[in-house]
């Protein structure tokens, strides 16, 4: 079983799976930030002539070059959310770190396809295989990591470390915009072949780091390797496997496992209503994703480099610089994100998102609807002002929400799911931007404005902070608005935060604890029958 640790524990232990996992994400930025310099870089279209916009097109040839523009640079979101559903349908049977392990060597083969794509007729066709194939990869991954690191966390930094993965998108941005724009300078196919080469460097370190690294415990547990679960807490929580701290982590875990009879949990779980509401929380987990998606965050990205040119009319080097200026406040500004996730807490920042990237779009549209030199600027400062407030609100949060919002049981199918709405938006914003900007260069900002201020009064009702909370008590706070027939924020808004003893009362209590394990007795663990530190699950 994949329990070693390479000699890691405690604080080691939590950095080293944060930095894995951080890896993985900056792979997931890095590639959006790589295709929105060269799409439209001189050696890439020379290479690929059917993507060269001709010097007196029509507008149908406009619309066509865009459109394949589109499905050049989207083809990548399909394989994603294929690499996403084989993550929900099998993540659990393989396990997290083996999932991400075999992600990571999936997007390398794409990558390596891609970057050796050749000839006029043929080659364009190799390279969006290529990138549907790394999508794959990447797809696994990115449903599969937070769930594995929201597990190995405790939850007073649960969301500071995930809270990482996100940043590190923008990292990955970031390093992209800027190796972009060196390589502009060299007169030659490596120009975009060496851009997208890089990303197998970052698979290498995922891949590697997991190979050194533990599976989650509850995913151990899930399948039954208390052994292992207990082992694995000992190491993060740098304590004997057979000590109070680490056999109390264990009993919650054991107790939601068999309470939802996790391991036998079919598709139809996914549908359960009544008080631990799975549905329901499937559909938020997802919904935050959806509104990433359509508040206009990948049509700022992918394709800034092509609105500072087309739409706003830049010279391309001086598009490329604004580029990578762009990147470089999107890193920037993903800092407070860290400082602000748990004391802040998700559901403020989700509405402080929304409401901010609305006005900045507003800002945008109403610059662009009489196009003058001035207005550009005005414009410019819009879309900075928006990647600015989705970097420390939208852009982390709704990959750190669904592993929360979802029961164990649904847990790998709800951040799976999620992950899936986030691809097949994310194709669909990408594939209609190009088309949409051509047309009306101000009505696309306004489109994602309206998106933006409608979403929050939908997070104000149906988004519940979890900030600070055991897992565990999420179901708690689901049962209560079902019983108490409140809104599930107003339980958790008042809802004081439990100790393990006060869990599992309420669980009692709330009728969601049908069993009442005890302690697993030593020789079922493997620990030695002569300590005194196991003790009987609080009663």
């Amino acid at each position: 079983m994949w329990t070693r640790t390479t000699g890691l524990t405690g604080r080691a232990l939590q950095l080293c799976i944060t930095f894995t996992a951080i890896m993985g994400f900056s792979l997931f930025g890095y590639n959006q930030g790589m295709m929105s310099g060269i799409i439209a870089g001189e050696k890439f279209v020379e290479a690929f002539h059917a993507l060269e916009m001709p010097s007196d097109p029509s507008d149908a040839v406009y619309r066509h070059i865009n459109v394949l523009r589109g499905g050049v640079t989207a083809c990548y979101e399909i394989g994603c959310f294929f690499g996403a559903l084989f993550s929900m349908f099998y993540g659990e049977r393989i396990g997290r770190t083996r999932l991400i392990f075999a992600g990571a060597n999936v997007l390398i083969v794409g990558a390596v396809i891609s970057t050796a794509a050749f000839g006029p007729h043929w080659g364009l066709g190799q390279f969006v295989v290529g990138r549907v194939i790394s999508g794959i990869g990447n797809g696994m991954n990115t449903a599969t990591i937070p769930v594995w690191q929201s597990e190995c966390s405790a939850a007073h930094n649960r969301g500071l470390l995930v809270c990482f993965e996100g940043a590190l998108i923008a990292v990955g941005t970031f390093i992209a915009y800027w190796v972009v724009f060196g390589l502009s300078y060299v007169d030659q196919s490596v120009q975009w072949r060496f851009p997208i080469a890089l990303q197998v460097l970052f698979a290498l370190i995922v891949a590697g780091g997991v190979l050194a690294l533990p599976d989650s415990p509850r995913w151990f547990v899930m399948r039954g390797y208390d052994k292992e679960a207990c082992e694995v807490l000992g190491k993060l929580k740098n304590a004997s496997p057979d000590s109070d701290v680490v056999l109390n982590e264990f009993n919650l875990i054991k107790a939601d496992v068999e309470t939802t009879n996790a391991s036998q949990a079919g598709w139809k779980t996914i549908f359960t209503f009544g008080k631990t509401q799975e549905f329901q929380r499937l559909l938020v987990g997802c919904s935050g994703q959806f509104f990433q998606q359509f508040t206009g965050c990948n049509a700022a990205i992918y394709y800034s480099t092509l609105l500072f040119e087309e739409n706003l009319g830049l010279e391309h080097r001086l598009a490329l610089i604004m580029g990578g200026v762009f990147a470089t406040v999107y890193a920037l500004a993903t800092i407070p994100s860290f400082f602000m996730v748990e004391k802040v807490g998700r559901r403020k920042l989700f509405m402080i998102g929304f409401l901010g990237q609305g006005l900045s779009f507003v800002i945008t549209f109403a610059c662009l609807i009489k196009p003058t030199t001035e207005n550009s600027k005005g414009a410019i400062v819009g879309i900075f002002l928006f990647i600015t407030f989705f970097a420390f609100t939208i852009l982390p949060l709704p990959w750190i929400y669904p592993p929360e919002i979802n029961p164990l049981r649904t847990r790998t199918a709800g951040a799976a799911a999620s992950t899936c709405t986030n691809w097949i938006c994310n194709f669909a914003v990408v594939m209609f931007t190009p088309l949409f900007a051509a047309t009306s260069p101000w009505g696309v900002y306004l489109f994602f404005a309206i998106i933006n201020l409608s979403a929050v009064p939908f997070a104000w009702f149906f988004f519940v902070e979890t900030a600070g909370r055991e897992l565990e008590e999420i179901d708690i706070v689901y049962a209560k608005a079902h019983v108490e027939k409140k809104w599930p924020f107003q339980v958790a808004s008042s809802m004081p935060k439990l100790t393990f003893d006060q869990i599992i009362e309420q669980q009692r209590v709330l009728g969601i604890d049908s069993s009442q394990p005890g302690t697993p007795e030593r020789n079922e663990l493997g620990l030695s029958s002569s300590d005194d530190g196991l003790q009987e699950k609080p009663q």
